[in-house]
């Protein structure tokens, strides 16, 4: 092994998950690791899970083995939703050799030097009696690698810790998280088992987080969160980086003025997020990457409409368009409220890209319950379809209710609403066709090509030039290629040349 040590990170699921697989990243950067590539042979591989995916246990282990196939040698940590929910049984994975769960990850580098941070109460709850040795100490120990790792992790009403995170480095655009934790308890999701509670920062550090975004260069954040507009709903007290933020500052206007007003009568909330957010400087665009339909509500809507920052880009998850199914499903809001907020929406912004996640199979939804939701995507301005097949979930209420769909028909339904979004997708597009939209031009080149998004999310193609990486130029849309893109007329170059 040579001096300086290696950690590699592959992270399965979401937004949020991404940005927090940064902030390990740097934890381990600043504990003297450097960061690799996967394929490189690193000394450490840390695996951070989703319990969303359909077959999250079998991912787990398809990449434990990668690893250890990349290196026999190298030590494995797993971290994540699936480590929350699963931290014995993901111990038990032969190959791995420490898990974390949600109150634990965030001290991965003490963890994995063989340090125990102290618990508020003994040993720390949920420690396994078995412990492998620190990956750079040699010694009898190791035989026992091979047992078992180790699995640390607390119960999830014990998880109230919020601790920011942002991706850097590897992305045109940056993730930054927000919220974290749900109060909602759908029946169908494990998300507040994984996480806990619905939490937040102050407005303040998450200005100071923006801030420190834009100092590098990026262009646009996208702003994460488990129920992103939720932010705010717990009590907070400035941290020493929220102070820090607006010390110095003079008078009561602006964005310090508005952080200090938060502070002061403890009442941020989404909307005084995003409108501090609005008057940070270096960041070109903001885009909000979720939020629930019944906290969309219309000052939101109506602040992004006259925002030269905010994306006119919503995604408002739906799940049913059967109101005896939302009720079934626990969530806050009917198809009458939906269809309000997407009627907003395009009242105030025509040209705005609104996404939609639904669910098809979850317990009890007959063939009129699915019918219901295919009229009802079609009647109202949607753009693209995000389709899941429903998956059962250990310690749900779902799992206990009657009237279970084939799995067959699960994926049919998937199928279909599949199709549906497609076409949805290629009218959003088609309209476009002739328009100038302002598009932020990515790193990657593929065949000579360069991709970028508009700021209402349609995904564009043109020609390869490293001069336009990062930045944002308006371009006139062409055709839809066969990839499914809309390719940028040349003589929008000529215009920004």
């Amino acid at each position: 092994m040579g001096s300086t040590r290696t950690a590699a990170f592959h992270t399965l699921g979401c937004k949020l998950n991404f940005s927090e697989t940064s902030t390990l990243a740097r934890s381990l950067e600043e504990a003297g690791y450097a960061r690799v590539k996967v394929e490189d042979r690193p000394d450490v591989f840390v695996l951070n899970t989703c319990s969303v995916t359909e077959n999250a246990d079998k991912e787990c282990r398809r990449h434990v083995r990668r690893f250890k196939a990349i290196n026999p040698e190298g030590f494995i940590a797993v971290v994540g939703c699936y480590a929350q929910l699963k931290p014995e049984e993901i111990a038990a994975i032969p190959g791995v050799d420490l898990v974390l769960g949600a109150n634990e990850k965030f001290d991965l580098a003490t963890y994995i030097e063989g340090g125990i941070p102290p618990f508020s109460s003994g040993e720390g709850p949920g420690m396994r009696p078995h412990s492998s040795p620190s990956p750079w100490e040699k010694g009898p120990g190791d035989e026992a690698r091979g047992q078992g790792g180790r699995a640390i992790f607390s119960p999830i009403k014990e998880v109230k810790r919020f601790i920011p995170s942002y991706n850097s480095g590897d992305r045109t655009r940056t993730f930054l998280k927000v919220q974290d934790g749900c109060d909602y308890f759908c029946s169908f999701c494990t998300i507040p088992l994984a996480r806990g509670r619905s939490r937040s920062g102050t407005i303040a550090e998450t200005v100071a987080q923006a801030e420190a975004i834009g100092a590098t260069g990026v262009k646009e954040i996208v702003l994460t969160g488990v129920n992103t507009g939720d932010f705010g709903k717990n009590d907070v007290t400035p941290s020493k980086p929220a102070l820090r933020a607006v010390e110095g500052s003079k008078g009561d206007t602006g964005t310090e003025g508005m952080v200090r007003r938060a502070h002061h009568d403890n009442s941020g909330n989404f909307l005084q997020l995003i409108e501090a957010l609005d008057r940070v400087q270096g960041i070109e665009r903001f885009r909000i990457s979720s939020i629930e339909p019944d906290l969309c509500n219309e000052s939101i809507i109506d602040f992004v409409a006259q925002s030269d920052r905010f994306a006119p880009h919503f995604h408002m998850p739906l799940q049913s368009g059967s109101d005896r199914i939302l009720q079934r499903m626990r969530r806050r809001y009917d198809t009458a409220l939906y269809a309000e907020r997407v009627a907003r929406i395009k009242d105030r912004m025509p040209h705005a890209c609104i996404g939609v996640d639904v669910i098809t199979g979850t317990p009890g939804e007959t063939d009129e319950d699915f019918l219901k939701t295919h009229e009802f995507l079609r009647s109202i301005a949607v753009d693209h379809l995000h389709v899941f097949t429903y998956s059962e979930r250990a310690n749900t209420t779902a799992l206990r209710m009657a009237d279970i769909v084939p799995m067959e028909v699960r994926r049919e339904r998937t199928k279909q609403l599949r199709t549906l979004g497609s076409k949805l997708q290629r009218a959003f597009y088609d309209r476009h066709i002739g328009t100038t939209r302002a598009v932020l031009f990515e790193v990657e080149e593929n065949e000579g090509e360069m991709l970028g998004f508009t700021d209402n999310y349609v995904r564009v193609a043109a020609p390869y030039d490293p001069a336009l990486v990062n930045t944002i130029i308006p371009v006139e849309l062409g055709r839809i290629n066969g990839d499914g893109h809309i390719q940028a007329t040349m003589r929008s170059f000529q215009l920004a040349n």
